[in-house]
């Protein structure tokens, strides 16, 4: 099992402030989705100091998944281009039980992928039976309600735990939607279900034909979507390809670019990354 947290990655991991938001950017061939899930890791595993001691020591290395004790939150983790299945092996991989968590009632699962356009009649494993949510349909009022649930669902339960909102790339819903939905929408109704959590974590795709590009409608409520976003983080994490193309010990180039509440914080800085096999990353300087 891949339990490990690269050292490099640990100061931005951390449960982030209130009210705070945090942009993640990925590209064709550069996906945020192990960044997710180390985010994942870190709210939701519940192992004590002496599981984490252990953990360190068997696989010989400091810094694993499991978080400190002033990291731990509860989720809403809402994905319009993943599946529930997808994030359970992928959280799997590295040590946390979604199942598990959504029982203990620090996690739901907004499936906003699987049935959008099919009414809700599609078949394949729900997010339902482990607690979570369903989009039937690729209007702001059903996000709005399903949203809403979610989190209300997480107070209820009442973890006492901080509530963070994970969007995993929401301008897909943009694109699905045409005419029906613009940019500006969408952004005021995330606005307002930020307002309801302790802070937000926002994937998109900032691939150079989305946001260069701005020939045709998507692509400009695309651009003005994600470039909105971009000016309201606090701290944006974006990954891309090797300017140099592909190479067998490096995946890609992941940068850290830190203002608003974290301007104090640290220096912008760029790294490399490299995902093994079995999930596992290692995240290092340039020369290393």
């Amino acid at each position: 099992m891949a339990t490990r947290t690269p050292p490099l990655l640990e100061p931005y991991l951390g449960l982030p402030p209130e009210a705070s938001l945090i942009v993640l950017t990925g590209v064709l061939g550069a996906s945020t989705n192990w960044l997710v899930q180390r985010y994942l890791c870190r709210f939701l595993a519940t192992s004590s100091a002496a599981d984490r001691n252990a953990q360190r020591t068997a696989v010989g290395e400091e810094g694993d998944c499991s978080p400190d004790d002033g990291d731990s939150a509860s989720v809403v983790l809402v994905s319009f281009l993943r599946d529930y299945a997808f994030w359970k092996e992928g959280a799997g991989r590295i040590g946390v039980d979604l199942d598990a968590s959504s029982k203990k009632g620090k996690f739901v699962f907004v499936d906003g992928l699987s049935r959008l356009f099919s009414g809700g009649t599609a078949p394949g494993v729900s997010p339902v039976d482990a607690g979570g949510k369903v989009l039937s349909n690729s209007t702001l009022l059903e996000l709005r309600k399903q949203l809403t649930e979610a989190v209300t669902q997480l107070r209820q339960q009442g973890q006492g735990s901080k509530i963070v909102l994970i969007l995993d790339s929401p301008d897909l819903l943009l694109a699905a939607a045409g005419k029906a939905m613009t940019g500006a929408a969408l952004q005021d109704l995330l606005l307002d279900i930020r307002e309801e959590v302790h802070s937000s974590i926002v994937t998109l795709a900032a691939d150079e034909p989305l946001l260069s590009a701005q020939t045709i409608t998507l692509e400009k409520e695309h651009a003005a979507f994600a470039i909105s976003f971009a000016h309201a983080a606090d701290m944006i994490i974006s990954l891309r390809m090797l300017d140099t193309g592909t190479a067998k010990d490096v995946s890609g180039v992941l940068r850290v670019a830190q203002r608003g509440v974290y301007a104090n914080v640290g220096e912008d800085r760029e790294l490399l990354y490299f995902i093994a096999g079995d999930g596992g990353v290692r995240v290092f300087e340039r020369g290393q």
